[in-house]
């Protein structure tokens, strides 16, 4: 693990258990063992086990470990849980987030927008066909977008709109303004860029 994702791996384990579990069960789409002390958390569709005897991370179905990345976004989820918000249900750019949201965005264009644009940008189709590898739904967006459930309360929309001689392609990562009580701003950029990286890599390996 690189030092710095080991240090907030870390960090977020000590936070999680100084927490009562059984509220932050309350708060979320998450259910919690007191017997085993662990944690079922549904993440991009599948369940994953934080083992907090263990410190340890996987999928329920066959144990597979996540990236770090995922990691800690599945850690600082469980513990930044507030109460629930009410907030309006539409889509808002990282830009609109508060906390960070407009500071951080140029750094997120370079490292996750402009990726999706040079995958995407002239074959938005295949937006679709990725998104399937997170268990994305088509929307009704741009030239092709897909909504995906990055956790029950956390939905994620990615847009592409396909270029050509005159116009320049364009994507986007569109939030819901819930975010902003359900995940710090770093993790919700992480979670942008989780996601990104996992299309563009779907359709470099479709390519090969």
């Amino acid at each position: 693990m690189e030092t710095n994702y080991r240090i907030a791996y870390d960090k977020y384990w000590q936070d999680l258990k100084r927490k009562v579990p059984e509220e932050i069960a309350t708060q979320l789409a998450v259910t919690y063992s007191s017997d085993t002390r662990q944690f079922v958390v549904t993440f991009f569709n599948s369940e994953y086990i934080l083992d907090c005897n263990n410190e340890m991370i996987y999928r329920k179905t066959d144990g597979h470990v996540p990236e770090i990345n995922a990691c800690i976004i599945m850690l600082n989820y469980l513990t930044y849980a507030q109460s629930p918000q009410e907030t309006a249900k539409k889509w808002v750019s990282l830009k609109e987030i508060p906390n960070g949201g407009m500071l951080f965005y140029p750094a997120f264009h370079k490292n996750s927008i402009e990726g999706l644009i040079k995958a995407f940008g002239h074959q938005s189709k295949q937006l679709l066909a990725s998104g399937s590898v997170l268990s994305g739904q088509p929307a009704s967006l741009g030239d092709a977008s897909v909504i995906f459930q990055a956790f029950p309360e956390i939905p994620l929309c990615v847009v592409v709109w396909e270029g050509d001689e005159e116009v320049r392609a364009n994507a986007t990562i569109l939030f819901e303004p819930s975010i902003e009580h359900l995940l710090h701003i770093e993790s919700a950029i992480g979670l942008g860029m989780y996601l990104a990286s996992k299309l563009m890599r779907a359709i470099a390996e479709k390519g090969e």
